[in-house]
């Protein structure tokens, strides 16, 4: 080794030890860029902001436990029927078994599966509760969503709740076939004895509202709220225009083009959300009074 190269070696050993003892590990992800404006604004911005964007309201995912923390009184949330969990009943496998995603995802998420429901508060007022999770296998309904939301409305009717279900979901779940299918007609059976017992009945859409949930109990009711943007869907926009050889408007599936065409009654920010159910339940209140 010549004096030249002993020189460089020495002095990049001095250099790489300077840098691990002078550099500060910076935690990940403490920016977020708005996917709309490109706003680049500070984790705790957003969190607080109930993950909009401040500068062009932009509604970013968000899970269901933020939206439990968001919608209800603190510590009011009652979990019902967390303990059901999907099996693999038809032995379903593409490129992993069935069995395998669900256990993954419930690793991923903490959850059973793709809806959490219970009974909760808003301000003080008791309402019956279904969160769809999204992260969950994109929301999809299979056999147990469609189980635990038909027992929350059954118990809703039961103690004369109000309802509210709150709906992200890419539709029925193709692992359980038929099974998943069949849960439309159950909830949506359910859901009617609820109407015969003069309950009230909201349902939040929020971006993807898709497939079989759109197809039933997303639809049904008494008062259908949706996020700015939100898409908002049965199928997908090119098997439509494959379909009917049209071309379809820009905002065509969003929540702002269905408010126009007469197929939801309410568009609220998220941010609002909570205090337009409050009021809402105690017009539906006084009503009955």
């Amino acid at each position: 080794m010549s004096l030249l190269e002993w020189v460089v070696q020495k002095r990049n050993v001095s250099l790489k030890n300077n840098y691990k003892k002078n550099h500060i590990n910076t935690p990940e992800n403490l920016w977020v860029k708005c996917n709309k404006c490109s706003l680049l604004m500070y984790y705790k911005t957003l969190h607080n902001n109930f993950k909009v964007c401040p500068q062009c309201n932009y509604h970013f995912p968000t899970s269901s436990q933020d939206r439990i923390d968001q919608l209800f009184d603190k510590y009011s949330w009652y979990s019902l029927n967390s303990n059901l969990s999907s099996t693999d009943p038809l032995g379903f496998s593409d490129k992993k078994l069935y069995r395998t995603r669900l256990q993954e995802m419930k690793i991923k998420t903490g959850l059973s599966d793709a809806v959490q429901t219970g009974i909760a508060s808003i301000e003080n007022i008791s309402v019956a509760c279904g969160i769809m999770d999204f992260r969950f296998m994109g929301g999809s309904m299979g056999s147990v969503v469609g189980e635990k939301l038909t027992r929350l409305i059954e118990y809703a009717t039961l103690y004369e709740l109000p309802l509210i279900i709150l709906c992200a979901s890419g539709g029925a779940r193709m692992q359980e076939g038929m099974l998943s299918l069949m849960q439309m007609a159950k909830i949506s059976s359910a859901l009617y004895k609820h109407s015969e017992a003069k309950l009230v009945y909201f349902t939040i859409l929020t971006s993807p509202t898709t497939g079989g949930v759109t197809a039933s109990f997303a639809m049904l009711g008494d008062l259908i709220i949706a996020e700015p943007q939100a898409l908002i869907a049965f199928a997908g926009r090119r098997v439509i225009e494959q379909t009917i050889k049209e071309d379809l408007p820009d905002n065509f599936q969003t929540s702002e083009y269905l408010f126009k065409h007469g197929f939801i009654d309410l568009i609220v920010s998220r941010t609002e959300l909570r205090n337009k159910l409050y009021n809402l339940l105690l017009m539906y209140y006084s009503s009955k009074n």
